[in-house]
């Protein structure tokens, strides 16, 4: 499967819908690809559901979307920290939701999605607020709850270089759920810094393999990255 390399940040987003689920890259700023959400910004779509580490940092990436009005859910592992000053106020005003989900969880629950699991028992959250109305079994003399996929419409994730199929590799942190996201969306668009001519990365280093990419955006230009 060959990506499609795209001419601009806008025209990879063009299709998203209302109500879509979005999973969006980041540890923090850490591999945010904030372009791609400006761009979302610019599309319009709304009513839109967020999966991603944290809940907006600033005023940018993130956090922008939500202040734009766009969002009516964030899942998410930790929803709080010194500047989610903007997700603060909008859960306060009651006008977001939030679901909150342990970090490791939170990777294997989109993780199962892309392996086709229909769930899994994990002890993260067992007797905790976190369980509450989920299933609860005992296996093997521990407690365990049962939790489901996280499936997205659409996965906006941040890499350090791709080849003209759509293969992708990481730079250091930035690497972060990039590679589990493109797994659980039906439409993965990344944006990275160049597009190499196919051959150039070496297939030992390539991280997130073409046939999980469906957009690519480049920094440069197109025509510039392919020369």
């Amino acid at each position: 499967m060959t990506a499609t390399i795209c001419g601009s940040y806008d025209e990879a987003l063009a299709d998203t819908p209302d109500g879509a689920t979005v999973l969006v890259g980041g540890f923090g700023m850490a591999g945010m690809p904030v372009e791609l959400i400006d761009a979302l910004i610019r599309q319009g779509a709304t009513d839109l559901t967020v999966v991603s580490n944290n809940a907006g940092n600033g005023d940018t990436g993130l956090a922008a979307l939500l202040v734009a009005g766009r969002v009516r859910k964030v899942v998410c592992s930790f929803p709080r920290q010194s500047d989610s000053y903007v997700f603060d106020e909008l859960y306060r005003a009651g006008r977001i939701e939030l679901e909150v989900v342990p970090q490791g969880n939170l990777a294997e629950r989109m993780r199962a999605a892309g392996a086709g699991i229909g769930a899994f028992f994990s002890p993260t959250g067992v007797g905790t607020p976190l369980a509450e109305g989920k299933e609860t079994r005992r296996i093997d003399g521990r407690d365990y709850v049962l939790e489901y996929p996280i499936k997205g419409d659409l996965a906006l994730i941040k890499a350090h270089l791709a080849d003209r199929m759509g293969n992708l590799v990481y730079r250091k942190t930035a690497r972060n759920f990039g590679p589990v996201m493109a797994t659980a969306a039906a439409t993965v668009v990344a944006q990275v810094e160049r597009v190499v001519p196919t051959g150039d990365l070496d297939p030992e280093a390539v991280v997130t393999p073409s046939i999980y990419v469906d957009r690519v955006v480049p920094a440069a230009h197109p025509e510039e990255a392919s020369a």
